[in-house]
């Protein structure tokens, strides 16, 4: 089992993770799930007793304040107080909401992240970032809030349906894109397959971690996280808008792709880049530029009126802040 020191919390790491999970202070103790985590995951914490199990909808979709109201509903139906501890067991739409949740409930209370998807573990749950969409703007309402402890436990992702799995891996793409060649070369050069789950795991925490401690708040440093980002979560609310989500990998794959290519990168890095993505993953359809112009103009990173984006400069290497107009797209 690895601990990953952050900010004032520990990422625990490893299938005896869970033991780690210390929950004897707590007056209530509340479990987050969806319709998925509840028949696969929640058997795994039988060990926890005398929990209320708060259910809502999985899927992008329902990342929103009618989803919120159900939580709070509940919280205060059972009468969670101050003293309380709130479990996110899910991937990252359960974590983001969860936390969300439980920092506004009575001016906040404490809360776990236990993510169960490959995406959440390698980056949703690390960092303290949490919102909701709204009005059909990806994570438009928000703010930073750490949690208690975070569980990761590998067992998770053998739940997973395979696009899930596969999709949780853009961010671990973009980890390495953005400041670790040799994982980029390590991944590029092995079969997704044989992959060490655990250690891609670890690396990945690693990394985000680093970066989110350099730079809590995203002043600087942190923006590099935002590589694939700004066309990615215009790609994806676009598809939210359509009424056909995909998932949020698929979209961050696509952005990877298309922001490589305003990166200044040579001809051979920008097509390992492409080549890599599209032999190894199923993608949707990418809307036209002029189809995600609303959401790319609605970015909560924008800068007197120009898109902000994180671009390569190599492989490995990261610069923040490129202000682009639309004409320059």
């Amino acid at each position: 089992m690895k601990e990953i020191k952050a900010d004032n919390y520990s990422v625990w790491i490893g299938e005896n993770s869970i033991s780690k999970l210390d929950i004897s202070k707590y007056s209530k103790i509340g479990i987050l799930v969806d319709e998925n985590t509840k028949e696969f995951c929640l058997p795994l914490l039988s060990e926890i007793k005398k929990s209320v199990i708060i259910e809502i909808k999985s899927g992008e979709e329902n990342k929103n304040i009618d989803s919120c109201n159900l939580i709070w509903e509940a919280l205060t139906k059972n009468c969670f107080d101050r003293n309380s501890l709130l479990i996110n067991l899910g991937g990252g739409v359960i974590g983001d909401m969860g936390g969300f949740c439980a920092s506004t409930y009575k001016r906040g209370i404490e809360f776990i992240q236990i993510p169960t998807s490959l995406l959440a573990m390698v980056d949703a749950s690390v960092g303290g970032k949490l919102g909701i969409d709204f009005n059909g703007f990806k994570n438009q309402v928000g703010f930073f809030s750490n949690p208690k402890t975070v569980i990761i436990n590998p067992k998770f992702l053998e739940t997973l349906p395979e696009d899930e799995l596969r999709s949780g891996f853009a961010e671990v793409v973009k980890h390495a894109l953005i400041v670790d060649k040799n994982l980029w070369d390590h991944l590029k050069n092995n079969p997704i397959q044989d992959l060490d789950w655990e250690e891609i795991i670890e690396s990945s925490v690693q990394i985000k971690n680093k970066i989110v401690m350099s730079d809590p708040k995203e002043k600087g440093e942190r923006k590099k996280l935002n590589f694939g980002h700004t066309f990615g979560h215009a790609i994806e609310s676009y598809y939210l808008q359509k009424g056909t989500p995909i998932l949020h990998g698929e979209a961050i794959f696509m952005g990877i792709i298309l922001e490589s290519e305003l990166s200044s990168l040579s001809v051979s890095e920008k097509n390992d880049i492409k080549n890599y993505i599209l032999s190894n993953f199923s993608l949707p359809y990418t809307p036209s530029k002029s189809d995600l112009l609303n959401f790319l103009r609605n970015d909560k990173k924008n800068f007197e009126e120009k898109i902000n984006f994180s671009l390569l400069d190599r492989i490995g290497n990261c610069t923040v802040d490129n202000l682009l107009s639309e004409n320059e797209l």
